[in-house]
């Protein structure tokens, strides 16, 4: 049987994500995950591919408020709303896309200046903005937020385990910010989800996830290295590609829990 283990969102693109029990799925994904994006002051976003100091702040939910802190000193923290109220816009690009979104409080993004020592604002993505995702991979009118692609990534617990099997040093599943972690079945499972379901919510397998160099940073410390990187690549290479976790994109609207089953299509055999 595979059962969740471990759910994951991360509010703020780049920044530490928030581990929690249940995770309420939406039209674009995760509820709250990746819906705000630091940008520079012309609206390109910043990513821990180019900034790995972005590791040090992370971020919580208190009441209606999201909270980013930083790590080292998680009383040097900064607040914005949950649920922001309509405010002045500004186009931001997320890789080849570009979304109006809008500008969060200024006393916010001064914060984040301060701490990633250039002038950088923090927008939110409304409801009004609309993403889509690859059409060659998701169904038609697929949407997303401020992720990499697509809304949703699975990672089974037992393909992590696979991996550290190689490394001297074992890494974290935080290294691949999973939104849906899974135990049970045999490693890289995940590879063949054409379709799932969970908690009768239907998903899509779209596209294995292309691994970079985010993974080699450190999620604690910032620092960078070869692995897991170097050892992936001698195993999960396709193409020019490194694979490592699923992208889904969900058909319908609801809320997974951890302990819920993940279900795979049953297939009938025939024969003559």
């Amino acid at each position: 049987m595979l059962t969740i283990s471990r759910l994951f969102i991360y509010p703020v693109k780049s920044l530490g994500g928030i581990p929690v029990d249940q995770l309420p799925i939406t039209d674009r994904g995760a509820r709250y995950d990746r819906r705000w994006m630091i940008t520079d002051p012309a609206g390109r976003f910043l990513t821990l591919r180019e900034h790995p100091e972005m590791t040090r702040l992370h971020t919580t939910i208190e009441g209606d408020a999201l909270i980013i802190y930083d790590a080292n000193d998680p009383a040097d923290r900064i607040s914005t709303p949950l649920h922001p109220a309509p405010a002045a816009t500004m186009s931001v690009q997320v890789w080849e896309d570009t979304v109006t979104a809008w500008i969060c409080q200024r006393n916010t993004s001064d914060w984040l200046s301060e701490k990633l020592g250039q002038p950088v604002v923090l927008v939110y993505m409304p409801d009004e903005s609309r993403r889509p995702v690859d059409p060659a991979y998701a169904p038609p009118g697929s949407i997303t937020a401020f992720t990499d692609g697509y809304p949703l990534l699975i990672i089974g617990q037992s393909s992590l385990d696979d991996l550290n099997s190689r490394l001297d040093r074992p890494v974290d599943m935080l290294r691949f910010r999973p939104n849906i972690v899974f135990t049970g079945g045999t490693p890289f499972a995940e590879d063949h989800f054409a379709r799932i379901t969970i908690a009768d919510i239907s998903m899509l397998g779209v596209k294995r996830c292309a691994r970079c160099v985010v993974t080699t940073i450190d999620p604690t410390t910032g620092i960078a290295g070869p692995e897991p990187l170097r050892t992936l690549s001698t195993y999960r290479r396709q193409g020019k590609k490194v694979d490592f976790g699923m992208n889904l994109v969900a058909t319908g609207m609801g809320e997974i829990r951890i302990g819920d089953e993940i279900r795979l299509p049953v297939t009938v055999s025939s024969s003559d």
